[in-house]
Formats: C-alpha cells, sequence, structure tokens
C-alpha cells in the first residue's frame, strides 16, 4: 500500500470526505429521497404531543410507515420541535454514517494488518453516491446500515474469540440487530440471520454437523431476541392494532404482491426483476461502478486463493441480495448494508486492480463537473434574471470546480496518482453539485425577512408535487400555517386568486403575476423546477437553462374568503 495510496494521500482523502459530508448539510437540494419529508412531518406532529408514542401523522395510511427509532432521534435533536432545522435533523445520520465507516476501518485495519487499507475501506465506502445520498438526510437507512453492519464487522474485528462466544457476542448481535428492526423494519431479521448463519457455516469449514451443535442455538437466540427488542414497540404504543395494519400487514406484507402481471413474470423481467435488483445494487457505487465490477472480476480470477475474510464479506452480499430477491418490489436501496462490504473489498484487491475501471471512474466524474461547468457558466453569464438580479457564483466556487478538472484530468494521466485521485475526486464531484446550487440557497430562493412576519399565524397554500412537501416550506415560511393544493396548477394564477385568500403562485422568470385590483404582492423568490417538457429540456439543451430550471414565485393576497378548511383534501397529504 505504498504507491498508488499512500499515507499522505489518506489524510487528505479523508479530511476531504469529512468536509463534503458536512459541506451543505442543511442544503433544500442535497441529493436525498422523498421519504424525508413524510418523516419529518412525523416527527413534528409527534414531538407536538409531547409524548414519544403513539407516532402522529396528518398523511393517511403513512402513522406507522417505520419503527419509532428514526422518530425519535429526530424528536431529540430538534429538543422536541424547538430547533427545528434541517442540520438538526441531518446531523444524526452523519453521525451514523461516521460510525459506520470508523469500525469498517477497525476491522478491514484488523484483519489485513494494514492501517491504509482499513482507511481506504473507509474511505472508498464514504465516495459510494448511494452513501451519500442516503447518509445524510433525515432517512431511515443510515441507523439501519449502521446497526446491521456492526456484528459483522465484530466478527471480523475478533476472529475465533467471536465466532467461539456461547453468550457474550449472541447477546451483542441480537441488541443491535434488533435496533436495526427498530429502524427500518422487523424484516431485516431475515437476511441478518441468513447472513450470520453463513458466516458461522464458513466458519466450521462448511460443516452442518458442527453448525447445528455449536451454533444454531446462537442464531435462534439472536433472532428472537433481536425481535423481541422490536416488539417493544408494539408493548409501548398504546394502539398496536394500528401498527398490525398499517406496518405488518400493509409496509411489509405488501411488498410480496405482484406489481403488473404475475410474481414469477415480475422476477425476470421489467422495473422489478432480479436483474433490475442486480443492476441498482452495483449502481449503488455510483461513480466507483466500473471499479466495483473491476474488482469483482478480480476476486473470480483469484478465487481459488481468496482469503477467509474476503469469502466472508461476499457471502454476506449474497445473502442479501437472495433475501431480497423474493419480495416483488425489489431495490436496491434495500441492499445499502452491504455496499459496506463492497467497499472492503475494494480495499483488500486494491492494489492488484486494473487502471480501466478507475479512468472510467474519471471520465464520468469529468461529464459531471463539465456539465456542472457549462450550466453554471450559463447561469452566471446569461443574465436570465435581468434587471431583478444576477445568479452569481462567489470565486471559490469557480476554484473548486478548477481543482477538481485539474484533479481528475492529471488522474487520467498519471499512472501512479490514477487510483488515488479517482478516490479524491468522487468527494470533489459531490462538493461540486452542493456548490453549483448555492445561490438558490441564499437570497434568491428565500423570502426576505418582512415576508415572513407579514405571513405568520396565517393560512397559506402552497404548491405540493410529493407527500408532506408541506416541511419543507416551513423551512422557507417558518410560523405560518401551510396547506396544499396540487403543483400543477401554480401557474393558474387567476384561479388560485379566486379560491384562496394567501397563496404562492409560480410564473416565468423575469414576469410577474396578473393580479386583480384589490390583490397584493406579499413576497417573492426564486424556485427549481422539478418536471419539464420534451421542448423545455431541449431548450436547456441548447442553451436556455435559467429560463426553463427555475420559475419565480410570488406570495399573494387576495380578498376572497375560504371556506371550511376541513372539507377540503389537502395535496401535501
Amino acid at each position: 500500500m505504498t504507491r498508488s495510496f499512500t499515507c499522505r494521500s489518506a489524510i487528505l482523502i479523508l479530511l476531504l470526505s469529512i468536509f463534503t459530508y458536512i459541506y451543505g448539510l442543511d442544503s433544500r437540494f442535497a441529493p436525498k429521497n422523498g421519504d424525508e419529508y413524510p418523516y419529518m412531518h412525523i416527527v413534528r406532529m409527534t414531538a407536538q404531543t409531547g409524548q414519544w408514542l403513539p407516532l402522529q401523522s396528518e398523511m393517511e395510511g403513512l402513522k406507522n410507515t417505520k419503527p419509532p427509532l428514526l422518530f425519535w432521534e429526530g424528536i431529540a435533536s430538534t429538543h422536541w420541535g424547538e430547533s427545528w432545522s434541517l442540520f438538526n435533523l441531518r446531523w444524526p445520520s452523519v453521525l451514523y454514517t461516521a460510525l459506520t465507516a470508523f469500525f469498517l476501518f477497525l476491522a478491514v485495519r484488523r484483519f489485513s494488518t494494514h492501517s491504509r487499507t482499513g482507511v481506504l475501506a473507509a474511505l472508498v465506502w464514504l465516495s459510494f453516491f448511494s452513501s451519500y445520498r442516503y447518509g445524510r438526510p433525515f432517512l431511515t437507512d443510515p441507523g439501519e446500515v449502521f446497526w446491521l453492519s456492526l456484528p459483522f464487522m465484530a466478527l471480523l474485528y475478533w476472529g475465533r474469540a467471536a465466532f467461539n462466544s456461547k453468550m457474550y457476542f449472541p447477546l451483542f448481535a441480537a441488541l443491535c440487530f434488533g435496533l436495526a428492526l427498530l429502524s427500518k423494519s422487523f424484516a431485516y431479521i431475515v437476511p441478518a440471520s441468513f447472513a450470520l448463519g453463513l458466516y458461522y457455516w464458513r466458519w466450521r469449514e462448511w460443516s452442518i454437523g458442527d453448525l447445528v451443535k455449536r451454533d444454531l442455538y446462537k442464531l435462534i437466540l439472536i433472532a428472537v431476541l433481536a425481535l423481541v427488542v422490536f416488539s417493544l414497540w408494539f408493548a409501548l404504543d398504546p394502539h398496536p392494532e394500528a401498527i398490525w395494519r398499517e406496518f405488518v400487514l400493509g409496509e411489509n406484507a405488501g411488498k410480496f404482491e405482484a406489481r403488473s402481471s404475475n410474481y414469477i413474470l415480475d422476477l425476470l423481467r421489467g422495473g422489478d426483476s432480479i436483474w433490475m435488483l442486480a443492476l441498482t445494487t452495483l449502481a449503488n457505487a455510483g461513480l466507483f461502478i466500473f471499479v466495483l465490477l473491476s474488482t469483482l472480476g478480480q476476486m473470480w480470477r483469484e478465487r481459488r486463493f481468496m482469503p477467509l475474510e474476503a469469502s466472508l464479506l461476499l457471502l454476506l452480499i449474497i445473502a442479501f441480495f437472495l433475501v431480497f430477491s423474493f419480495p416483488s418490489q425489489r431495490s436496491g436501496r434495500y441492499l445499502l448494508p452491504v455496499m459496506p462490504a463492497f467497499a472492503a473489498l475494494i480495499a483488500l484487491y486494491w492494489e492488484r486492480l486494473p487502471l480501466w475501471g478507475f479512468r472510467l471512474a474519471l471520465l464520468l466524474q469529468l461529464l459531471v463537473l463539465v456539465a456542472l461547468c457549462w450550466i453554471g457558466d450559463n447561469l452566471q453569464l446569461s443574465h436570465f434574471l435581468g434587471d431583478a438580479g444576477a445568479w452569481v457564483y462567489p470565486l471559490d466556487h469557480w476554484a473548486l470546480m478548477a481543482i477538481s478538472l485539474v484533479l481528475a484530468l492529471l488522474g487520467l494521466l498519471s499512472q501512479k496518482r490514477c487510483k488515488a485521485l479517482a478516490l479524491a475526486s468522487c468527494f470533489l464531484v459531490y462538493c461540486a453539485l452542493t456548490s453549483s446550487l448555492a445561490p438558490l440557497e441564499a437570497a434568491l430562493g428565500r423570502y426576505k425577512a418582512e415576508t415572513i412576519e407579514a405571513v405568520a399565524g396565517k393560512d397559506v397554500w402552497i404548491p405540493c408535487d410529493y407527500r408532506a412537501k408541506d416541511e419543507e416550506y416551513r423551512l422557507l415560511l417558518p410560523g405560518a400555517q401551510l396547506h396544499g393544493y396540487p403543483s400543477k396548477d401554480a401557474s393558474n394564477v387567476s384561479e388560485l386568486l379566486a379560491t384562496y385568500p394567501l397563496v404562492a403562485v409560480q410564473v416565468p422568470l423575469g414576469s410577474e403575476p396578473v393580479i386583480c385590483e384589490t390583490c397584493a404582492l406579499v413576497g417573492k423568490r426564486m424556485e427549481m423546477r422539478a418536471r419539464h417538457s420534451d421542448s423545455e429540456i431541449r431548450a436547456m439543451i441548447m442553451g436556455q437553462v435559467g429560463e426553463h430550471l427555475f420559475v419565480d414565485e410570488y406570495l399573494v393576497s387576495s380578498p376572497v374568503r375560504v371556506g371550511d378548511l376541513s372539507a377540503d383534501k389537502d395535496a401535501c397529504r
């Protein structure tokens, strides 16, 4: 580990990774999953009651959508909703991610006997786009990945002592798995137990007799105790029947129903096929997908000399893949807990991996960086905002883009530095992505203080294209009473003003909404659009990015009187 990944490289990339995961943590546009909004809603509603249970929600069928551990963490990190911000909601996720990387480092360092190999495994896992996308927002995945991975890392760290432990390790694993179930779903006990059984079986030299005699009771004990920990939710919640109906039957059993035609056809073709599961699992590596493919190829070529630890990591991956092939709803997101194992394998074979995977990674990074530079240059130089303002990047943004491009090009040209620079450039791409939307996080994308003060305590109608989207607007208009209408109607100004007394409407950039004489403009900001027509996409490719990527959003008051709110269906619900 002295040529392509030096100690100096390890320290510099580690510092870069820490900065990357903290930079823009409170951004509304951080890569994430839309589930963050419903989870924020459940935390806010539950915190308002002053009770940990039952979970509260105004969304039909989404009250007990997940076990309570995530929501308890959100309640604690926001001090019962008193310190409501994306940063306070998200920092526990980053802590989970950091702890996963740290224990992965300890485990790989122990069995590889090289500290740099351990650091490399942690950094490779952090460089995966799935780790960045799901490991920072307020989601269930960071806790699930940490608690599910910890027992397997412990086996790799302690080795014989853990495998032969009759009580201490089984109790430790049961507690970890139980907390994982309380983070995501009781269904994870199946792949976790299956993988643990394969670990023990491999440790007993594939002897079923030894496995049954020495380890079967451990597996049963771990599974039972983990489910007991999960069942605390039923014991503590005053409405366990709602948990059974909404979570067990709706959220979990429903995933075995045929998605389109029938189960067998769905298994072999379509977006939920087993082949798509394999592809999306590999795609979790993001920019390092070709490095992962080259690692699997190298493992196949060296399969006769595969070390024990590599075979154990591979068994963990296989176990999760096989189990999650059975539900009719198949997603690579379900296999996030095995991505640390993939990262460890890449680190173990790092020096023997061919350069083509890293060069393809660098090419992908260059494509992303060039695209971001082109879009950023277009936005800053096109003056699409007219006289009303300007999309201006600070100098440090362009310095970041320049450094990222130079290092990615250097990695392509330098055989010695190719691998280390490919790893570092992953983090630079994520920083560049966050920095490219920085102007929208500032004054351009936010209402002024006087607007926020003017609508405090008032009913405001806002466009919703996703359930609980109003949770994002609560960050923009704190104190307002928000209600949702379908986002497709956001440009129908006259109808909205005839329906709602205080409403957010959207118009093309540089224009003002046509309003009645007794109506008044209360505030204005710029917003990024989520859906575009084919003609708009073609126009953006030709250079008209700002005009079609963004809209102006106005808060407008009208003299219309609204009826009973309970009679209307809230589009955010």
